[in-house]
């Protein structure tokens, strides 16, 4: 009879650990990126250049990369992800104590007195103490595919804590870039508006002399007047960008100006980028596609999660109860054994969930497509707008001087009286016009690489950690006065 509990005991063990090996549901495989072999836009530089990680120490400005330092070292977006992966962190450990067993422990005490009709009264004390212990087998693999959701979702948010920084350093460095932009595109409408001060003057001289006639003296103030207005827009969008960068960086606005008040007005011009060749290594450097990615694995998981709740399941419990008190002797019980749960009717509420999670599956399989169709067209839009601009930049610089210098003569021969107001002001508004272009196509350029910086994937490369907020303030650079 032993000898038969024993085999009996062994084969079930078998059947737990044959069991144990197998988990429901789709064992996931990694999707092939649907890319192109090759960019079908120009390549800058042919390709081959710097590196992108640490990027932004690579402009010719240091304050760029003070700002985007001291914009991660206090980021609430930064935060904000930093609490997404300890939350999923925290998901992982919980599913993962789902596979262990339980145990939980009470104890109570109590003192009572008790009165006879005689008057006489006794008090007695009763202790107590159990402990329970109960433990799921995972027959089908449920609790190991609910840890490898969780898991992949810790992965996915750990992509989103990087394409957040990324992001982040794009649009300080964006917002940077426009305000040095709009701030050279003030100087210009200031220059402008000192000229046609000047020419105002002379003109209501010459209007009052009567060597000039009225209608002159009257478009000399439309042309001051316009300029004017213009400027002070101008202003008030460098002012705007100003706020933008004290809210992305979390300097006072005072301090802020301080430093950007400082020599070296000139936009600053980046480090050039190395562009891969092909385009599927690019689509490795992506956060937001590894995280789109990782979802994807995590749905893949809760397929098998919920055709794990189809089968039976099996656990394990036990109990132990010591007690006694001053009027009784001690009593000790105690009790172990299996408990199969064998799912029968449920109205089809455990096949819709499996179809529910074959639907998510399909949903995050979709999206992670779309993301890739994504990455590339940033990247192929990023090198076109570069290449435009460059090849822009060089006539753009040829208009602005040649337009100066054709409004240079037109003024020396206005003064000598060959040529009208009208004619000297066609004149200026051109040349201002050649100038407001080739600072804009200019500032276009640098936003245009600061696109390619992000569309490549700003730097990051799988397996980079991600670090809390503390450490991202010890490592932020110090803002020089």
């Amino acid at each position: 009879m032993q000898a038969f509990v024993l085999r009996s005991a062994a084969g079930m063990a078998s059947l737990i650990l044959v069991l144990a090996s197998c988990a429901a549901g789709p064992d996931y495989r990694e999707p092939v990126p649907e890319a192109p072999l090759s960019w079908s836009a120009a390549l800058p530089h042919n390709g081959s250049v710097a590196a992108i990680n640490e990027w932004w120490r690579q402009f010719d400005d240091p304050l760029l990369g003070q700002l985007v330092a001291t914009a991660e070292a206090d980021s609430p977006s930064l935060a904000k992800a930093w609490a997404n992966i300890e939350k999923a962190r925290a998901t992982l450990t919980s599913a993962e104590a789902s596979g262990l067993p339980a145990v939980t422990a009470a104890g109570s005490a109590s003192r009572s007195r008790q009165s006879a009709q005689s008057g006489t009264s006794a008090a007695s004390n009763a202790r107590s103490a159990g402990m329970d212990a109960s433990w799921e087998l995972d027959l089908f693999g449920k609790v190991r595919r609910s840890a490898e959701a969780a898991q992949a979702r810790v992965d996915a948010r750990v992509g989103d804590w990087h394409e957040a920084r990324v992001s982040l350093a794009a649009e300080v460095a964006d917002t940077y870039v426009k305000y040095r932009a709009c701030a050279l595109l003030a100087e210009t409408y200031q220059s402008e508006l000192t000229s046609i001060l000047r020419t105002e003057k002379a003109i209501a001289s010459l209007v009052e002399a009567g060597l000039r006639s009225p209608s002159e003296g009257a478009l000399a103030l439309a042309g001051s007047a316009s300029t004017r207005s213009s400027l002070v827009l101008q202003r008030a969008q460098c002012d705007l960008l100003v706020k933008s960068l004290v809210s992305l960086t979390g300097i006072d606005e005072s301090g802020l100006r301080e430093l950007m008040a400082a020599p070296g007005t000139e936009l600053p011009q980046p480090g050039a980028l190395e562009v891969e060749s092909v385009p599927a290594q690019v689509l490795r450097q992506r956060p937001d596609l590894a995280s789109l990615e990782r979802e994807l694995a995590a749905t893949s998981a809760e397929i098998g999660v919920a055709q794990a709740d189809l089968y039976p399941s099996l656990s394990l419990s036990g109990s132990i109860t010591v007690s006694a008190s001053d009027l009784a002797s001690s009593a000790n019980s105690w009790s172990f054994g299996p408990s199969l749960s064998l799912p029968i009717l449920d109205g089809g509420k455990r096949r819709a969930a499996v179809d529910s999670a074959r639907a998510s599956y399909t949903a995050a399989l979709a999206d992670y497509r779309q993301g890739v169709r994504n990455v590339v067209k940033e990247v192929e839009q990023a090198l076109v707008n570069l290449d435009s601009a460059g090849r822009r930049a060089d006539d753009a610089t040829t208009a602005a001087r040649e337009y100066r210098r054709n409004f240079e003569a037109t003024e020396a021969s206005w003064r000598a009286g060959r040529d009208s107001l009208l004619t000297l002001e066609e004149a200026r508004r051109t040349a201002l016009s050649a100038e407001i272009q080739q600072i804009t196509l200019r500032g276009d350029r640098v936003a245009y690489w600061i696109a390619l910086y992000k569309a490549l994937g700003g730097g990051w490369l799988p397996g980079t950690p991600a670090l809390p907020p503390e450490t991202m303030a010890r490592q932020r650079a110090p803002i020089e006065d």
